[in-house]
């Protein structure tokens, strides 16, 4: 509880990542196929980093500096700080360690050992919080209220219950009591609970107190009341304390209010209220949250740096989050590394954001690397270590080796988690034929206790749809419903996918209702879902209604919509609308790609249309939508065959015009009469009677 306000703005939880963008003046990260033991960078003989500057690096590092000199923008903050690195500042490893690609799938985790991996869903990296038990029972005072906070009677605050406990609870007492009811998420109460002692004789509002409250206000997006808290606070030296200001800023950071944010920072300033290392923190992951970047994070750790605020592992975090977040990973390791030689050595949460970095960018060699270093170092892994590299393994389809995690978890005595599990299911699901596998380990993860999220039905979902049991992912959709777990719209759309691989459009149209029932918006995934699977199966009309429904929130039409359309048209026989559909393209601004092209052409030739299909070949080749050479083969050598036998029968119709007007054809016979039979048959009687 003492290291709460001092924890809430670690950036242990990972965010969607940008496109990556690396600094061209920044040093690349290499990488060795070789797997070597990783051993504590003291050993020289086993290192954990390769070596990152040797001579034929810096000639090639020079030359390319040298080339981009005129390029480089000599008031840029992070350049400076690489340029301002010398050779002996540089570590002497830089760069992590890569294992052998294609592992086996009896790979074991060990201490020593670093080894190695698309929702529809991203599983999160969790906060490491020390949390007492809240239902715990307390004795004495302090229990008492916290009984009435439970049970609050309707239409009654909790100060209105509380007149008899006057002049008998302490400022100790008000924080115990604070603490855990917000823990248990007793927003109200805790609000009430905080007016009332402040309206005690002396007040029982602490500077620890506010710390409590603020965080929680935030996260229940009551920003408002959290500003009204903070403004009508005494103006005594005890409320001076950066530690309100930094549970604050939290707060608001938490409830999206960026701007009063950095309007509570700008009132430290103004009152002379010197930051810390954990104002430093939550002010980069404010910045971050906001869209800055990683460059404007940077300058404000300097200016924070020229101020005398400490360095220390939460300021390490949150910058590296924000290099990692662009994509800068390389260059987040080199600022590591450099702190790590100032003395700040690099937590638990430092090594799972570099580790999720890596792991989301398909780069699990790199994670296990840091991996292994993390162990090394003697940095005790979290839960959220495991689930990172479990997420990683699950897109690569690995059940296997999340198998092996999840032991070496419980070997190492941490429980695997609701996210542990929902990797596993969405490993097998993955798969085709091993929904059985999956529904196995959610019930594995029902039977140890652990409560499905609708993370965890929609991995079950997926595995089902995928399979082709449609019928058990509705049945598991209504399992959800009734265990009182909301369906997101990736359950809906991995639900909408199975019927739509099944061909069932009467229930895709009541699943679709149902989801506008529900007020869930679609996305991209879900319009093109419902669009092929009415489509496919004839039902024009109701993929029309798609197309206007979903543009009504955003969604119009592209290239892919129509591909779709023209696929299902021509499957149906309707071949003669597809001109109309390039027409509706050309109209929107939409420019056909060889997919158009070539599903057109497709379905020319089945029809025997060769002129159409020849014709729109044309026009695929000069707009240079050309397929994969795979494809163009295959469809040249369709072209072809016919243009063949075209030209053969041209070349005959051409011979007969010629002939006929030279005069060279033979005379047709004149038309027979209705008695050329008996005149063929006395011909023959009477060659037989003069042969005999």
């Amino acid at each position: 509880m003492a290291l709460m306000h001092q924890t809430f703005s670690s950036p242990s939880c990972p965010l969607f990542y940008r496109k990556p963008h690396f600094s061209k003046t920044l040093r690349r990260f290499s990488a060795t196929p070789s797997s070597p033991v990783p051993t504590p960078p003291s050993h020289s003989s086993s290192p954990i980093f390769l070596p990152f500057l040797q001579e034929q690096d810096r000639t090639l590092q020079h030359q390319r500096q040298q080339k981009e000199e005129e390029d480089e923008d000599p008031n840029d903050p992070i350049l400076r700080f690489f340029k301002s690195r010398t050779s002996t500042q540089d570590p002497r490893f830089e760069s992590k360690f890569s294992l052998q690609k294609n592992r086996r799938p009896s790979w074991r985790l060990a201490s020593t050992t670093d080894p190695e991996s698309d929702a529809e869903f991203d599983v999160e990296e969790e906060k490491e919080q020390v949390v007492s038990d809240s239902c715990t029972s307390l004795q004495g005072t302090s229990g008492e209220i916290l009984h009435f906070a439970r049970n609050l009677p309707e239409n009654s605050t909790l100060g209105e219950v509380l007149g008899p406990y006057v002049g008998r609870v302490g400022e100790r007492e008000c924080v115990e009591v604070l603490g855990l009811m917000c823990e248990e998420g007793l927003v109200m109460g805790c609000l009430y609970f905080f007016e009332w002692m402040g309206l005690q004789e002396p007040s029982l509002v602490t500077a620890r107190a506010c710390s409590l409250l603020f965080p929680m206000l935030g996260r229940a997006g009551m920003g408002d009341d959290l500003m009204v808290l903070l403004r009508n606070l005494p103006k005594t030296r005890q409320f001076r304390d950066v530690r309100i200001y930094n549970s604050a800023i939290s707060g608001l950071s938490s409830c999206g209010r960026y701007d009063d944010a950095w309007k509570v920072y700008d009132e430290m300033e103004t009152n002379n209220i010197r930051p810390d290392h954990v104002t430093c923190s939550i002010m980069i992951t404010v910045m971050r949250k906001d869209g800055h970047s990683a460059k404007d994070a940077w300058e404000f750790f300097q200016r924070m740096n020229r101020k005398g605020v400490e360095w220390s592992s939460e300021v390490l975090g949150a910058l590296l989050k924000s290099f990692c977040d662009e994509g800068l990973k390389n260059e987040a390791l080199i600022i590591q590394s450099e702190m790590e030689k100032k003395g700040i050595s690099s937590n638990a949460i430092v090594y799972n954001t570099l580790m999720d970095a890596y792991s989301k960018s398909n780069r699990v060699e790199e994670a296990e690397g840091l991996f292994g270093e993390m162990k090394a170092k003697g940095v005790m892994p979290t839960s959220a270590t495991y689930n990172i590299l479990m997420d990683a393994y699950s897109r690569r389809m690995q059940p296997e080796i999340i198998e092996n995690l999840l032991l070496e978890m419980q070997d190492m005595g941490l429980e695997p988690n609701v996210k542990s599990y929902t990797c596993l299911i969405s490993a097998y699901g993955r798969q085709k034929k091993m929904s059985d596998m999956a529904a196995d380990a959610f019930l594995r993860m029902k039977k140890v206790g652990i409560k499905p999220t609708s993370h965890s039905y929609t991995a079950l979902i997926h595995a089902y749809s995928v399979s082709g049991w449609h019928e058990k992912a509705y049945t598991a959709f209504e399992n959800m419903k009734r265990e009182g777990i909301k369906p997101s719209i990736e359950t809906y759309t991995a639900l909408l996918d199975a019927f739509r691989r099944a061909g069932d459009t009467q229930t895709l149209m009541k699943i679709w209702k149902l989801m506008l029932s529900d007020k869930i918006e679609g996305t991209r995934v879900t319009f093109n879902i419902l669009l092929d699977g009415f489509a496919k199966q004839g039902h024009y009309m109701e993929a029309r209604d798609v197309i206007f429904e979903f543009g009504k929130i955003g969604f119009q039409p592209t290239v892919m919509t129509y591909n779709m359309l023209m696929n299902a048209y021509a499957r149906g026989g309707q071949h003669s609308r597809l001109p109309q559909l390039l027409k509706e393209m050309t109209s929107l601004n939409l420019k056909p790609d060889s997919i158009t092209y070539s599903t057109m052409i497709y379905a020319y030739v089945r029809v025997r249309d060769f002129k159409r299909a020849f014709f729109y070949h044309k026009q695929m080749v000069k707009s240079g939508q050309v397929p994969d050479s795979q494809s163009y083969q295959k469809l040249r050598s369709i072209l072809d065959l016919k243009a063949a036998t075209k030209n053969r029968k041209d070349r005959s119709a051409i011979l007969g015009i010629v002939n006929s007007n030279m005069g060279l054809l033979k005379p047709k016979k004149g038309k027979k009469d209705e008695f050329w039979k008996n005149k063929k048959g006395r011909r023959r009687i009477q060659s037989f009677a003069h042969d005999g």
